[in-house]
């Protein structure tokens, strides 16, 4: 246990990656994602929110899909408690992200809650591409504390500028959360799976925005996820197309057939730890 201990903290002069390069990977997206914290103070201040609640859901919420569906469902009129559910149901998928990552940051018990604030999107992305322990929590860190620094800061001065700028639904700066949202999750949509799902939704999401109330539409186009899974496990279970369905499989007398050697059959020491 101690041997992998060792191994999953190299540090970059032992084959991981540089620090130097998580730090500007890390900083490069915490700044790029942090600067349209702009824009979410500008349209929050425009739906009628004051400064103190703008700059509180930053601080507080801290993930930039689900504050920009928020506001932009109050600006249309939408009930506060439809648009605080939808804005609910964009955010949980934080949630998810932190049963991977707590296994990634493998962080004392006291500091988790601190590091729970930071689960989002782009803290998750940077970490997710580090191949050492050491880098992950660089990257986790620099990218959390850049982004949440530079987003409260960006949403202080997008709000508090709001009066000057005038009427912001000329500017079109409602769009600028959600296109950030797509650039991050494009990338990410490689299996024909994640690639249903999600233009099912989009299909959803605008067909039903012009005849549902505002923030419905989102919660609506949820369904699409589970709706894909239960029809691709019915079309695997018709063709038997499942993980064994290929597998060769010898009688044996002895008793159980011994697991492959492969990655999800590593061998194991005493402990029960992976070596």
């Amino acid at each position: 246990m101690a041997e992998q201990t060792a191994l999953a903290d190299r540090t970059s002069e032992e084959g991981g990656k540089p620090d130097a390069a998580v730090v500007r990977d890390a900083l490069g997206v915490g700044v790029a994602v942090g600067l349209s914290g702009f824009a979410f103070g500008v349209t929050s201040a425009g739906s009628g929110l004051s400064l103190l609640q703008t700059c509180a859901l930053s601080l507080l919420v801290f993930t930039g899909a689900s504050q920009f569906a928020l506001v932009g469902a109050l600006a249309a009129g939408g009930n506060p408690l439809t648009a605080a559910a939808g804005a609910f149901f964009l955010g949980v998928r934080n949630a998810f992200y932190g049963l991977r990552l707590s296994q990634l940051l493998a962080l004392p018990r006291a500091l988790r809650p601190f590091a729970a604030q930071w689960v989002i999107d782009e803290t998750t992305a940077v970490a997710l591409a580090q191949p050492t322990r050491r880098s992950v929590r660089l990257g986790f860190t620099v990218t959390g504390l850049s982004l949440y620094l530079l987003w409260n800061l960006t949403t202080l001065l997008g709000a508090a500028g709001a009066e000057a700028i005038g009427d912001t639904d000329k500017w079109g700066l409602d769009a600028a959360g959600p296109a950030v949202f797509l650039a991050l999750l494009a990338p990410m949509l490689k299996t024909t799976t994640e690639r249903a799902v999600a233009g099912i939704a989009v299909l959803l999401g605008l067909g039903l925005l012009p005849v549902l109330p505002a923030g419905v539409p989102v919660l609506v186009a949820a369904l699409a996820a589970p709706a894909v899974l239960y029809v691709t496990g019915r079309n695997r279970g018709r063709t038997g197309d499942g993980p064994d369905a290929h597998t060769p499989r010898t009688a044996s007398t002895t008793g159980p057939e011994a697991p492959a050697d492969g990655p999800d059959n590593a061998p194991h020491d005493a402990s029960g730890e992976d070596r």
